[in-house]
């Protein structure tokens, strides 16, 4: 029970250590410590647009929201949105196979299709998304179905990516690990005219991964990815902005699904070994490009318009391992580690084409001042799939591999598609009634059409949230808030009701909240109490001893969670910078039973801690040097939905040190990283078939150079 609780009085105590900062709210502000803007040294923001789809100071922002800068994904070496997003213990990461990343947000998972953005788009992230795009990477908590329609109740995900630049940069940068693993990154932007009317902001990056985890002839699984993007700005005389963007990101690796664990939930075999074939890949290749439109329209009013279409063609060939059977034919009495594999080559293309219209004015009537925002947004879906499938087959570990089947998804001759369109109408009114109290009151209405599939559906959701500011530099809130997320039909042909439509999931939200700029304003300190009811609940069931299917996916019942958080972001003092957080929450279903008579009423989904928390740092010794000190801890989790299978709490220490110099008007800054600093044996993410075994201790270094 110590060592349990330890970590986690750890993590509070991170939190609780800002509280000091409070004494140096009555004291003038040192007249060298005024931040403006995005610094180097900012890890603080005071906006983020994508929770009132404006630019409204998140103390007007009554909701919990996380903003995460560029320069904290810069210091930790970042490479994936996972690597990002542990800096808030509201997100917790599930599984990782099939090179793509899973999170839950307050428990809740967040779906592909509708659980991100990108700059305020609905973005489909069926993958592991490049983030060196990216200039901050905003956490949006509790449902904000109001504005963005489709979505899980606990909240979303909104990726802001780099913008163009006035003034020229060039930064190039390398990074290596001990496992061999390389990254170059090259990021120029500025000026393409005397006018500076015309910008641009380009971004390539070259990526080869080598990861330590092993396939049964001993090589490791590798990473080859490529990212090239750009982005230019155009000045509409004085009226207007034009702005367009093209990326594309190419991303081949082989498959690595995860552990699998036993009853006990140990580790089948060792921590290293991939149960996956070698010859096993996916090979992702994602498009995106489009066009922003800001009108200026007036002192009070302005206009945005824009377009943006994600391609996304994937080819996986899949030697789809089988956990049911390893344990089936193990309790047959078969003690070789035999299981059975059933090859298939599938590809899958999704176009994602998203449009919108808002208009953001402030007008004065009946005594308030009223901030508006009128908006309409679409989403245009389309999803075909090739497969082709080999035979079952069976294989003895320490027996030579089989050979690549002899299969290709061209050979199928019934193309799989899928198509719907989205539409949402939203209005929102933040009323200023006095210098005390705000009201924001909104409404979505929505309607998705789904031809021939008869799951066709509409919807109303509303938010209301009352401010009170007992001071200019705090907000106390309350929101109640709506979340609507169809659901499609169940597409797997390895569960028992594929091609089964499943009706909306639908969630209530009340969130009671506080949030103060302590330190002279460099500090944000951030609380929350939520209370989260989804009804209508989709749950994946694994099934044990069936040869034709693994899983079953039902709907009905509730889920409910109930929590707290707390986070501070910001600066302590001239040389410490923070970034902390911790959350609490009782995640139960209720009124749910499956198929098989298991009733999962009380219990908890998986990935889902009671505890969690995150602690970030940085104390800067001077203007070369600078030290950084993490601490991620996360509680208890259930591996399956049933709570047969624990995975135990972990608290992982990473560390790292950067040096910067200038040479020749060339400003070069050196990394030395070591994650995982005690070299912690812990399991991360995913079920009881697809664990995510944590690294290892591993150092990187890296060196940029800035021109």
């Amino acid at each position: 029970m110590f060592v349990a609780k330890t970590p986690l009085c750890f993590a509070i105590a991170s939190v609780l250590g800002t509280l000091p900062a409070l004494a140096e709210t009555t004291e003038p502000v040192d007249e060298n410590m005024v931040v403006t803007g995005v610094t180097f040294d900012n890890y603080k923001a005071d906006t983020a647009k994508g929770a009132m789809r404006s630019d409204v100071s998140l103390l007007d922002t009554p909701q919990s929201v996380t903003v995460i800068p560029e320069i904290i994904v810069d210091e930790q070496l970042a490479t994936t949105l996972g690597e990002v997003l542990i800096n808030d213990a509201s997100v917790t990461a599930g599984s990782k196979k099939w090179n793509r990343e899973v999170f839950s947000l307050r428990g809740f998972e967040l779906d592909s299709g509708s659980g991100y953005l990108r700059n305020g788009q609905q973005a489909w992230s069926h993958y592991v998304h490049p983030i060196e795009t990216l200039e901050r990477i905003e956490v949006l908590k509790g449902p904000s179905s109001m504005l963005y329609g489709q979505s899980a109740p606990g909240g979303l995900i909104n990726m802001v990516t780099k913008k163009p630049t006035v003034e020229s940069m060039y930064e190039f940068a390398f990074d290596v690990d001990e496992y061999g693993s390389t990254r170059f990154q090259a990021d120029a932007g500025g000026a393409l005219n005397e006018a500076q009317t015309l910008r641009y902001r380009a971004t390539l990056v070259k990526q080869d991964a080598e990861y330590w985890r092993e396939y049964q002839d001993g090589s490791s699984q590798e990473r080859d990815r490529f990212l090239g993007a750009l982005a230019l700005a155009y000045d509409l005389s004085d009226w207007g902005m034009l702005s367009a963007h093209y990326d594309l990101t190419k991303d081949k690796t082989g498959i690595d699904r995860g552990a699998w664990l036993d009853d006990d939930g140990s580790v089948i075999g060792d921590d290293s070994t991939i149960w996956d074939m070698p010859w096993a890949f996916t090979d992702n290749e994602v498009e995106n490009y489009g066009l922003d439109l800001d009108l200026y329209l007036s002192m009070n009013w302005t206009a945005t318009l824009g377009f943006n279409h994600q391609m996304f063609s994937r080819q996986r060939l899949d030697s789809s391992p089988s956990y049911d059977s390893y344990m089936r034919l193990r309790d047959e009495g078969h003690s070789d580690g035999r299981y059975e594999y059933t090859a298939f080559d599938r590809y899958d293309d999704w176009q994602y084409k998203t449009y919108y219209a808002d208009f953001n004015g402030t007008v004065t009537a009946l005594g308030a001042e009223h901030q508006l925002l009128i908006g309409a947004n679409m989403l245009d879906y389309y999803y075909g799939q090739l497969r082709d499938k080999g035979d079952t087959e069976t294989y003895i570990p320490g027996q030579s591999l089989p050979p690549r089947p002899d299969l290709d998804y061209n050979n199928d001759s019934t193309k799989y598609e899928s198509e719907y369109k989205y539409y949402g109408f939203y209005l929102q009114d933040l009323i200023t009634l006095n210098e005390n109290w705000q009201l924001l009151l909104g409404g979505r209405y929505d309607i998705q059409r789904k031809d021939g599939s008869g799951n066709d559906s509409e919807s109303f959701v509303p938010k209301v949230s009352a401010i009170y500011h007992p001071a200019e530099n705090g907000t106390v809130y309350l929101s109640y808030s709506e979340s609507f997320q169809p659901q499609g039909e169940v597409a797997d042909p390895r569960d028992a009701n594929d091609g089964m439509n499943l009706d909306p999931e639908t969630g209530e939200s009340w969130e009671l909240g506080t949030k103060w700029e302590l330190a002279g304003g460099r500090l944000l300190l951030d609380g929350a109490l939520f209370d989260i009811t989804k009804t209508n609940v989709t749950t994946t069931e694994t099934l044990q001893g069936n040869p034709e299917f693994d899983t079953r996916t039902t709907q009905g019942g509730e889920q409910q969670h109930r929590g707290a958080e707390l986070s501070a972001q910001g600066q302590l003092s001239q040389q410490w910078f923070v970034m902390t957080s911790v959350m609490y929450l009782d995640a139960q279903y209720k009124n749910i039973t499956t198929e098989d008579g298991v009733d999962l009423s009380g219990n908890t989904p998986v990935d889902a801690p009671e505890w969690s928390a995150s602690a970030w740092t940085r104390y800067k010794l001077n203007d070369q040097w600078a030290f950084n000190l993490g601490a991620f801890y996360e509680g208890e989790r259930f591996a399956t939905i049933d709570n047969s299978i624990t995975k135990d709490a972990y608290l992982r220490i990473d560390a790292g040190a950067s040096y910067k110099l200038t040479v020749k008007e060339v400003e070069m800054n050196l990394r030395l990283n070591v994650e995982n600093l005690f070299d912690e044996n812990y399991i991360a993410g995913g079920t009881n078939t697809d664990a995510t075994i944590g690294d290892g201790r591993n150092f990187r270094l890296s060196a940029q150079f800035a021109f």
